[in-house]
């Protein structure tokens, strides 16, 4: 029995982590999806060609994000392909989850800049910065600080 309570070996530890963390890829590949399809469209919108340079560039580097988002987010179905029946399931799990934590660094600001960019555009550059800024803030609270101070205190099982 391990340390958590759970009558599991390692590899049905590593089983269990592994399906875990696949629901949660799911959740966040959705949004991640839909996110990269919207601003994929905004340049065939009519008043694209109303952007100030700074629009611009940020939307660009909001797509450029988006991509990075996607592709960290996506990554382990293809560590999974090329490990597969290779018996590597704990190097999966950990560059996996690594992978995953990153893509939801960089989500956290795709999100942030898209909240920034419409109100940038909607009501003016100074609302923008201070909506960004707060939706990042919000974000970091309820990404890491809350899951951090949950943490103080328990031990951390295995890999």
């Amino acid at each position: 029995m391990g340390t958590d309570g759970r009558d599991e070996s390692r590899e049905q530890r590593m089983d269990r982590n592994w399906n875990e963390l696949l629901q949660e890829l799911r959740v966040t590949q959705t949004g991640i999806q839909i996110l990269t399809g919207f601003l994929l469209t905004i340049p065939f919108s009519a008043r694209f060609s109303d952007l100030d340079d700074h629009q611009r560039t940020v939307y660009l580097v909001l797509v450029l994000l988006a991509a990075l988002a996607t592709g960290l987010v996506v990554a382990p179905v293809s560590l999974h392909r090329i490990l597969f029946r290779r018996h590597r399931k704990v190097e999966l799990v950990t560059v996996a989850d690594r992978l995953a934590r990153a893509g939801l660094a960089v989500l956290s600001l795709v999100i942030s800049g898209c909240v920034m960019f419409m109100f940038d555009v909607v009501v003016g550059r100074a609302a923008g910065w201070w909506a960004g800024g707060a939706t990042l803030a919000m974000i970091t609270v309820l990404w890491l600080v809350v899951p951090l101070r949950l943490t103080q205190g328990a031990s951390r099982v295995g890999p």
